[in-house]
């Protein structure tokens, strides 16, 4: 195969502002050894490609880089090594970052085939959000049959996907969510039970469980949600944190006065009172993962025969309009998840 010459947005020469996102082309040198060739067809956009294109993740690439982490399309071309897939096949995948072109070139351990049935849009919009709602509520958060469960941005596309694998543990869900438009999906999505968020969050969920002890919780949000559901877990509770919405931005960079105060304004935990308490807070970063091959076939294999059904797409973007649809999700009114169209 020859090189080919391949459209991404490209964050240059640094992470830390929006405008710094922009379309170029370059060149793209053919597949070797494991790797496979991708033709874009659909990007999935996650909280993480905000985080790194303003430089707050700690992953992020120090100079020039795409940023993405998800996408589906079509197999061109493969490497001499590569044993399970051929050019046509259809597939979705996770990179660490470079999602955001129309060609890439990945590892084939990083790559699924995309489900009889499913499209495009489907398979970009499922691998990064079931494997964290798998890996925080199954891996980490141990959960039992018919725990209690209270999950935070229910609607969004972890949280869609956290219920679903509740759900086959029979478990009871309460759904947090920052808006009552929302609402609607979560009842659909069979959410035993819903809070919307404000500065009663602490007296909402107390009244929600009732004579139920709170079991696991996957917290996403930060600050005072964080204390509030902290208190609140039950002995033997365990707490998943995967994310702390609290310090995004809406704007084109970081608010670094607002990020100060809530850097030391952050919850902080006692590990001696927590003996006392006996309850566990866990956090990862699957970028973590990345680089252990095994456990992503692994878990990808367990998650594929939980059958949870299909991700919930929300918006659709072209690929010329990926900035704009970029700052929409950065403003957190999404429900489901965000889906590019190469």
């Amino acid at each position: 195969m020859n090189k080919i010459t391949r459209k991404a947005y490209k964050i240059t020469p640094r992470a830390g502002n929006m405008n710094r996102l922009k379309l170029i082309e370059e060149t793209l040198e053919p597949p070797h050894g494991e790797e496979i060739c991708v033709k874009v067809k659909s990007i999935g956009l996650n909280f993480a490609d905000i985080f790194a294109i303003f430089g707050l993740y700690s992953a992020t690439p120090k100079g020039p880089f795409i940023p993405g982490l998800e996408y589906s399309g079509e197999v061109v071309s493969v490497g001499k090594e590569v044993k399970y897939f051929k050019p046509g096949d259809k597939v979705m995948g996770v990179t660490r970052f470079g999602g955001y072109s129309d060609h890439l070139n990945i590892d084939e351990n990083y790559v699924s085939h995309l489900p009889e049935g499913w499209t495009y849009d489907e398979g970009a919009a499922f691998i990064i959000q079931a494997f964290t709602a798998y890996y925080a509520l199954v891996v980490l958060g141990d959960i039992k049959e018919g725990n209690t469960v209270l999950i935070h941005s229910a609607a969004g596309g972890v949280g869609i996907l956290a219920n679903r694998i509740a759900k086959k543990f029979n478990a009871y869900t309460i759904g947090s969510i920052g808006s009552d438009r929302k609402v609607d999906l979560l009842k659909k999505e069979g959410y035993d039970d819903y809070i919307i968020r404000s500065s009663n969050f602490r007296e909402d969920l107390h009244k929600k469980l009732g004579d139920k002890e709170l079991n696991v919780v996957l917290e996403c949000i930060g600050g005072q949600i964080f204390k509030d559901g902290f208190r609140l877990l039950a002995p033997e509770g365990r707490m998943i944190v995967y994310g702390s919405a609290n310090y995004a931005s809406p704007g084109k960079r970081p608010n670094y006065l607002k990020l100060i105060r809530q850097y030391w304004k952050r919850p902080r935990l006692d590990p001696t009172r927590m003996i006392e308490w006996n309850k566990s807070v866990m956090a990862f970063n699957l970028i973590h993962l990345y680089d252990k091959k095994h456990y992503f076939s692994r878990y990808l294999s367990e998650l594929m025969e939980m059958d949870i059904g299909k991700p919930h797409i929300g918006e659709t973007y072209s690929f010329d309009e990926l900035i704009k649809a970029v700052r929409f999700f950065q403003t957190g009114n999404t429900v489901g998840k965000v889906i590019i169209r190469v």
